[in-house]
């Protein structure tokens, strides 16, 4: 398998990282879930192979887990061209990048994790390449220093972010395609659930799947990897099909409960309820009593919690709603 060929989780050892390429859908057909991106992209790479173009670049943006990777590989699987996979972080200078570019067919698709994260110099190179298809750099050092142009075929740069409010205005602007990557729905989520299942070679009963759905945050990763979790349990137990008894037993042990909060988005609660009053608190205050960093709960925990309306935002700081009271057990801050 090549570089390109490979899927980033930074998460995940080799073997885990095989299942979840199994895992993935190849083309939009095959792919459940945000069915308005889908039709839009459908439209998009039929439109580009009808004209022979390369397709315009897209920009994917959202919460982590919900599929950015996997669309950006279905694009190019549609496109039927080849892609080259980076990180933002992993291109530390513009020579990195002209090294990735220079290496495309045209047409061909570079993908760009975190693209939140690259280094200004390098976003700033970004800029003629994605617009003329070009790079200006200055190589050399001192009297040898010297301007080099370097042309590149047409090619589309798929970048994924979980903060697109970070992104530059210039940087941002240059992608003539912005899809935002929303929750799954429950029905979705058991689909996801059924087919992965199959691709385990583990049976699971239809009201099991539909809890772990139920329990899965509206994010297709977690949905995988709790199933990997309950299937541990439920083989251990003898069980040929995955039952809900057993669902519900091992979600209780991995403290994941019926709405899908984990350990850390309770703590984060509670620390707001009980040290706060149920805030207003600051987010960098919430960081260090949970002791999680800023970017991790905004990205990864706040999102949903905001998306399920157990957390507001205010000019001053984050607000624990009634209904996360109530999901702790404790009594709403205005009850009598």
């Amino acid at each position: 398998m090549s570089d390109e060929e490979r899927l980033m989780d930074g998460q995940s050892n080799d073997d885990e990282e095989n299942t979840e390429l199994s895992l993935r859908p190849q083309f939009l057909n095959q792919y459940i879930g945000q069915d308005k991106v889908k039709s839009e992209m459908k439209v998009y790479i039929q439109a580009a192979k009808q004209r022979d173009e390369a397709l315009d670049h897209v920009l994917l943006y959202g919460p982590p887990g919900l599929g950015k990777t996997t669309l950006a590989f279905v694009i190019t699987n549609e496109m039927q061209v080849h892609l080259k996979s980076t990180s933002g972080p992993a291109i530390e200078k513009a020579g990195d990048l002209v090294a990735l570019l220079s290496e495309l067919d045209p047409g061909d698709v570079l993908f760009i994790d975190e693209i939140h994260r690259l280094a200004k110099p390098v976003e700033e190179v970004l800029y003629s390449a994605m617009e003329d298809y070009y790079i200006d750099i200055v190589v050399g050092e001192g009297q040898t220093t010297h301007a080099v142009h370097v042309p590149l075929p047409p090619f589309t740069l798929i970048g994924a972010t979980t903060r697109a409010g970070q992104l530059s205005a210039p940087l941002r602007d240059r992608f003539g395609i912005v899809e935002h990557m929303q929750y799954y729905e429950i029905a979705d989520l058991e689909k996801i659930i059924l087919r992965s299942s199959e691709v385990f070679n583990t049976q699971i009963n239809e009201d099991a799947a539909l809890e772990l759905a139920r329990r899965s945050r509206g994010t297709p990763r977690i949905a995988n990897r709790l199933l990997k979790r309950v299937r541990d349990f439920a083989e251990v137990k003898g069980e040929n099909s995955i039952s809900l008894t057993t669902t519900q037993h091992a979600l209780t042990q991995l403290e994941v409960d019926n709405e899908g909060l984990d350990q850390t988005d309770r703590k984060l609660l509670a620390t707001m309820i009980e040290s706060y009053s149920g805030g207003p608190v600051g987010i960098k205050t919430l960081a260090a009593n949970i002791g999680e960093d800023t970017d991790t709960i905004e990205s990864v925990y706040e999102p949903y919690l905001l998306q399920k309306g157990f957390i507001i935002r205010t000019p001053r700081g984050r607000v624990a709603t009634d209904k996360a009271y109530l999901q702790l057990g404790l009594p709403p801050k205005n009850s009598n």
